[in-house]
C-alpha cells in the first residue's frame, strides 16, 4: 500500500489499520524527521514493511519518480491512499493570485497528477483501489472557504470521471468526504459538537477501501448535512454567512 501525505493524523490513523494486517507500506510525505516516526510506529503495530519517500507533492514532475520507487520497495501496488492537503487563509486566497495558485497545486493539481498515473498503473494492471481524501467543502462554494472548497470540488469531479473509467477493469476509486476533524490543520478553528477525531476517520476510511465504496461521508451524518446545503437556492445561499 502506498500512502501519501502519511504524516497527517488521518493518513496515520488509517495506516495504523492496514499496518496490524502486516501490509506492506510505502510512506510518503514532505518532512523526513516525521516520516520517520510514523515509520517506526507502524513497524512496531505489525506493517510487513514500510518504506518511506520524503517528497513536496507540489513537484510534479516528481510523481512518476515516487510511483517508480514505490512500485519497485514493494514488488508492486494493491491500494493507495492519497490525503496530503493544505487548510489555506481564504482572506489571503483572495488578495493574492500566487496564494490562490499555491493552494490549488497543493489540493488539487498535485493530487490529478498522481491519480492519472496510478490510474494507468491499475488499469493495466487489472485490479487495485485508488482512495482520495476530498471534503464536504467540495460539495458547494461558501464564501468562507472557496478556495479550499474549489480545490476539493474539482477532484471530486476528477475522480468521477476516473471511477467510471476503471469500473470495467476492476479497480474502485474511493472519494473520501470528511467533515470536520480535530488534526493539526484545523487547531485554529473553533471546536464544536460537529468536529470527529481522527481516528473515527481513519476507520471509515479503512473500511470504505476493503468495501470498495464509490463516495463516503466521515462521519455518516455528513451525507445528510450536505445534501441539505445543496439543496438551498442560489438567491439564498448567497446571503448565507457560511
Amino acid at each position: 500500500m502506498l500512502i501519501i501525505g502519511a504524516t497527517s493524523d488521518i493518513a496515520h490513523e488509517t495506516g495504523k489499520l492496514f499496518a496490524a494486517e502486516g501490509a506492506w507500506l510505502f510512506l510518503v510525505g514532505r518532512h523526513r524527521e516525521k516520516l520517520a516516526a510514523v515509520a517506526d510506529d507502524l513497524q512496531v503495530r505489525g506493517a510487513g514493511r514500510v518504506e518511506t519517500f520524503p517528497l513536496d507533492l507540489t513537484e510534479l514532475d516528481r510523481h512518476q519518480e515516487l510511483l517508480a520507487k514505490a512500485t519497485e520497495a514493494l514488488g508492486g501496488l494493491d491500494a493507495v491512499l492519497i490525503a496530503h492537503g493544505t487548510l489555506p487563509n481564504q482572506r489571503a486566497c483572495e488578495r493574492s493570485v500566487p496564494d490562490m495558485m499555491k493552494e490549488f497545486a497543493t489540493n488539487c493539481l498535485s493530487v490529478i497528477s498522481l491519480v492519472t498515473l496510478l490510474a494507468n498503473y491499475f488499469e493495466q494492471q487489472g485490479h487495485g483501489s485508488i482512495a482520495v481524501i476530498a471534503s464536504v467543502a467540495g460539495d458547494r462554494g461558501r464564501r468562507s472557504n472557496y478556495a479550499y472548497g474549489a480545490a476539493k470540488g474539482a477532484v471530486d469531479l476528477f475522480l468521477q470521471g476516473v471511477r467510471s473509467r476503471l469500473f470495467n477493469a476492476g479497480v474502485s476509486v474511493v472519494t473520501i468526504k470528511p467533515g470536520l476533524v480535530d488534526t493539526p490543520m484545523t487547531a485554529a478553528l473553533p471546536k464544536n459538537f460537529l468536529f470527529a477525531r481522527a481516528q473515527t476517520v481513519g476507520k471509515g476510511i479503512y473500511k470504505a477501501m476493503l468495501r470498495g465504496k464509490d463516495v463516503v461521508y466521515l462521519p455518516w451524518f455528513w451525507r445528510w448535512i450536505m445534501a441539505i446545503i445543496k439543496i438551498v437556492p442560489e438567491p439564498l445561499f448567497k446571503r448565507m454567512s457560511l
